[in-house]
């Protein structure tokens, strides 16, 4: 059997128009004709032998089932052949050229900044973009090819997705100043049963949570939810719950001035691993080799390896 001899415009040209759903879309962002864009569609589909594209009329396109395969294996190649042309021209240099990562929305303020610090330390011409969004999202980004790297907790990570720790965070509770426990060092979560509390429900966060609470032998009773880190500390501080965290800010004090405490948990309950995810068998460019490595050696710094 012949191999296929597609080209490197026409694979360009479908992705263009995959992504954005319509030819005309394409030829702008492409700065070609449209014909042009429609032509090499139609002529790497018949390259192929197969249909990766469906024409609807004023409604744009959508992939088949064979094109949403191929799109999710092609964004990975084209990321590799745009690689490819850094290499030749930076042939003995540093690392140079864009790298797009995915962040969980609390995890921003207390592992990115030091995470592209190290990176920057390490590599100053690699410039990284942030796309910060919540758990699922993530996953669905990495998927899409939409980031190569996602920095999130290390749990519900399906089989297709493969991940390096490049941290740890211990749940501890938190209560406000004038809370009945808070001269204390540690609670168990048993001591809290019968007080209501705020719950940070952002999507399978507040399932974490929940669960978590539930080892210890009873379901919370939840007064207040918020996806808002902050608004979930300023309500406990001002006498609204206890709640559950993961993340410690270096301040005990709330935007609106109050004061929380944070005690240790008795609970036998093991810390959630950060890490780095990735698609997994889907080759990591240098970029993202290079800031994996560099976030690497900053969690063995920070945990004194």
């Amino acid at each position: 059997m012949a191999e296929p001899s597609f080209t490197l415009t026409q694979l360009r040209y479908f992705a263009a128009a995959a992504e954005l759903g319509s030819m005309t879309a394409a030829s702008r962002q492409l700065v070609v004709s449209q014909s042009a864009v429609s032509t090499a569609v139609a002529q790497l589909e018949k390259e192929l032998g197969v249909q990766l594209l469906l024409r609807h009329h004023a409604r744009g396109l959508t992939l088949t089932a064979a094109g949403e395969e191929f799109y999710r294996e092609l964004r990975s190649y084209l990321v590799h052949t745009s690689e490819l042309v850094e290499v030749a021209r930076s042939a003995g240099q540093a690392l140079v050229g864009d790298l797009t990562i995915g962040c969980f929305a609390t995890l921003g303020p207390f592992e990115l900044p030091r995470l592209l610090a190290a990176c920057e330390a390490d590599h100053p011409g690699i410039h990284v973009s942030v796309v910060e969004d919540e758990h699922a999202a993530l996953k669905h980004a990495l998927r899409s090819g939409r980031c190569e790297l996602a920095l999130m907790y290390g749990y519900d990570l399906d089989d297709d997705i493969d991940h390096v720790r490049v941290g740890l965070a211990a749940p501890y509770v938190l209560v406000g100043k004038g809370h009945r426990l808070a001269r204390r060092k540690k609670v168990a979560l048993a001591e809290l049963e019968e007080e209501p509390m705020v719950l940070l429900d952002l999507p399978h966060s507040g399932q974490y949570f929940e669960s978590l609470i539930e080892s210890a032998g009873f379901r919370p009773e939840i007064r207040h939810r918020s996806a808002g880190f902050e608004t979930v500390r300023a309500m406990v501080a001002n006498g609204q719950g206890w709640s559950v965290l993961n993340q410690r800010p270096a301040s005990d004090t709330t935007y609106d001035g109050a004061q929380v405490v944070t005690l240790e948990i008795t609970d036998p309950i093991e810390p959630l691993e950060v890490v780095l995810a990735s698609m997994k068998g889907v080759r990591l460019t240098a970029r993202a080799q290079a800031f994996v490595r560099s976030s690497g050696r900053a969690a063995r710094r920070r945990e004194g390896r």
